[in-house]
């Protein structure tokens, strides 16, 4: 039984116990929260059930959503990062209690200070009356000895050799996040070599490797009960500079968007989103825009025409591609993202989403839909 699984117990009892306190089955529990409670769902689904057609997880999914308050739902969509270079553990334990975030992001720290902490946001949430939290890495085979120390030493993806490799490699990153209680990994990456920020950290060596030994880290990453993520749409390896400094721009044709379809269609289960523009695209023009925030290329491309149905993250919003701009973190939920990654400012990120939630009844829809999204993945990682 996995940490998920343990939290969504005792989430359950909860539950249980509201339903028995009250006439008609709902009760909200403290002012605090202000989350009105249904009885107890005993319907167990697995990280297989997400891309499926299934019904009951469907009613599921709304009997949750039905009994979360605006604030919770919003909060579903914000994953700040924990660590060097990202919050401190005292912030993200203030955020939990305040009921602004739905996962956390575990940025550069140790085995054992991640472990430690994930124990206690699980500790923390059920008291909190908290959904279960996503909890992610970026733990790709050429990053996870640095971001995460005490990590089992594997080589570089650029360095493998033989897609048997590749599934060795993972299968030894995937029992490190599952010792750690890590569910959700932010890799393969699935670009182009030429870039020098991304190229080292893809199969791209050999362009022809890219797709099948991408699938493959996929394949192994989801068979061990963690979401696996392909990154960076549309795709950053023939560009020619770093997000992380400023926007970057693709001109003219979308050259690496041919990397998806395939992993898509095989079930990867979430897809990030670069802050990359693209200009002189008749179809994919984003108007200046980091495709993140762009909805021709989340909406249009990524969910219309290649029929993407699982989670759409954001790249990191305190990237120099995105931080500039004003109330980027609305903007991507209008693009239509489901999670907000590392946002600047966690509760003014928050609060601005709330403010246009109660709004803009289109806004609010893809809110909706968005926490919908989050929460069926929940469901679906509480019984690996």
């Amino acid at each position: 039984m996995n940490k998920l699984s343990i939290t969504f117990g005792i989430l359950a009892l909860v539950l249980n116990a509201c339903a028995q306190q009250s006439t008609n089955n709902t009760k909200t529990i403290d002012n605090e929260s202000k989350i009105v409670y249904k009885p107890i769902l005993n319907h167990n689904f697995t990280i297989k059930d997400f891309l499926s057609d299934n019904e009951t997880l469907a009613k599921d999914v709304d009997s949750i959503y039905k009994t979360l308050d605006e604030q919770t739902r919003i909060a579903q969509l914000l994953m700040p990062a924990v660590g060097r270079l990202g919050l401190t553990n005292e912030e993200i334990t203030k955020q939990i209690k305040e009921n602004l975030i739905g996962g956390v992001l575990m940025l550069n720290g140790t085995k054992q200070e991640f472990t430690e902490w994930i124990k206690n946001y699980n500790e923390l949430n059920p008291y909190k009356k908290s959904l279960p939290f996503l909890y992610s890495a970026d733990a790709e085979p050429s990053l996870v000895n640095r971001k995460i120390t005490g990590s089992t030493p594997v080589i570089k993806a650029n360095e493998m050799k033989t897609i048997d490799e590749v599934r060795k490699y993972t299968t030894i990153i995937s029992k490190d996040l599952n010792d750690i209680g890590i569910n959700y990994n932010f890799s393969p990456v699935v670009d182009m070599s030429p870039n020098k920020t991304v190229g080292f950290r893809s199969f791209g060596a050999i362009p022809e490797n890219i797709i099948p030994w991408s699938n493959a880290f996929i394949q192994e990453t989801q068979k061990n009960g963690i979401i696996a993520t392909a990154k960076h749409f549309p795709g950053h390896g023939l560009v020619s500079g770093d997000t992380h400094k400023s926007l970057q721009m693709i001109d003219g044709e979308l050259k690496e968007i041919g990397n998806y379809p395939k992993l898509i269609q095989d079930g990867v289960l979430s897809i990030m989103v670069a802050h990359i523009a693209v200009q002189n695209n008749p179809k994919y023009d984003t108007k200046g825009l980091p495709s993140t925030l762009s909805p021709e290329i989340v909406t249009n491309l990524l969910r219309n025409e290649y029929k993407f149905k699982g989670l759409v993250v954001t790249d990191a919003m305190n990237m120099g591609g995105v931080s500039s701009i004003p109330n980027a973190e609305v903007k991507a939920i209008e693009a239509g993202c489901d999670v907000i990654l590392m946002p600047l400012d966690v509760r003014r990120a928050h609060t601005a989403i709330l403010k246009k939630y109660q709004e803009d009844k289109s806004f609010k829809s893809k809110v909706d839909e968005a926490a919908k999204r989050v929460i069926r993945m929940k469901l679906c990682m509480a019984k690996n």
